[in-house]
């Protein structure tokens, strides 16, 4: 059955943050259509999945802070590129314009391959059929977003997407250490573009007592979602989060690992600390800087 809704928002019984979660590639509705047109099994299409991201943030409703999270799998549309980022070797009808590395790789709003490099399809597909998925899943979905975005604002004088992935183990292997360890959490902000170095510092403190080794923006600085919402000047701001698959996921099975229940609940204490990011932590007044 092919899906119908490509979201779903958990709302708090009570709003009481101007924090929002969000977990654009967890989304595992795949569509018949995409099984059926593709050269890969159900389970290697998974390879491009954030497997469980929306569950390990699963509390943010209960700390007073929305989670919207994909139903569509990001190897059927990705919803962390532009709608723009078409790729003329998977698309009829589409011209090459400039250089793009992530459509060239394979990786643009409809994606050719899965993360692991494996093609998807058989042949190519329609523009008419990308430009479907487009209108919607992609435009129900950031249209979604912007709401409990300026919603956030409104209500609190200040707006902070915390966009959360997670990330192969492998990808970690050349990454920057941390005083000798290898980075178990990526905090993206664009090198400063989407969030104020006083958020992202408080925010870094905050997996940091939660005993997470954290990393900024190597290997992974934030894509096209912290791109478009963050606007520190405007009192928004966008931190991307990566955390190792490796932590709480078997890699061949893509299913939970012993410690998956262990790793949630360190991330529930985590986001009890983020959701109390106000305007004044934003501009540099932090509670945790006097610890």
């Amino acid at each position: 059955m092919d899906m119908q809704v490509p979201f779903r928002l958990i709302e708090p019984r009570r709003l009481a943050t101007g924090v929002v979660f969000n977990s654009p590639h967890s989304g595992r509705d795949y569509p018949d259509r995409l099984v059926k047109q593709s050269r890969l099994s159900r389970h290697a299409l998974r390879a491009s999945e954030d497997v469980l991201v929306d569950a390990l943030y699963a509390a943010a409703p209960d700390h007073g802070a929305p989670l919207l999270a994909a139903t569509a799998p990001r190897a059927w549309l990705d919803l962390n590129r532009a709608p723009s980022e078409l790729d003329p070797a998977l698309i009829r009808g589409v011209k090459a314009q400039g250089l793009n590395q992530r459509v060239a790789a394979g990786l643009g709003v409809v994606p050719r391959v899965v993360a692991e490099g494996a093609a998807i399809y058989r042949g190519k597909i329609d523009l008419a059929a990308a430009e479907t998925r487009i209108r919607e899943i992609h435009a129900p979905y950031h249209g979604r977003l912007e709401a409990l975005l300026r919603r956030a604002r409104r209500s609190f004088g200040i707006a902070v997407l915390f966009d959360c992935h997670s990330m192969p183990s492998e990808a970690l292997r050349a990454a920057p250490r941390v005083q000798g360890r290898c980075p178990q959490i990526v905090l993206g902000d664009r090198f400063g573009a989407s969030a104020s170095r006083a958020l992202v510092s408080y925010a870094q403190r905050a997996f940091e007592a939660a005993g997470f080794v954290v990393a900024r923006n190597a290997p992974f600085a934030g894509g096209y979602i912290t791109q478009r919402y963050g606007r520190p000047g405007r009192a928004v701001h966008a931190i991307q989060i990566e955390i190792d698959r490796g932590l709480y996921l078997d890699a061949m099975t893509l299913e939970p690992l012993p410690a998956f229940d262990a790793v949630q609940a360190r991330l529930g204490e985590v986001i009890g600390s983020l959701v109390e990011i106000t305007p004044e932590i934003a501009g540099g007044m932090t509670r945790l800087a006097a610890e």
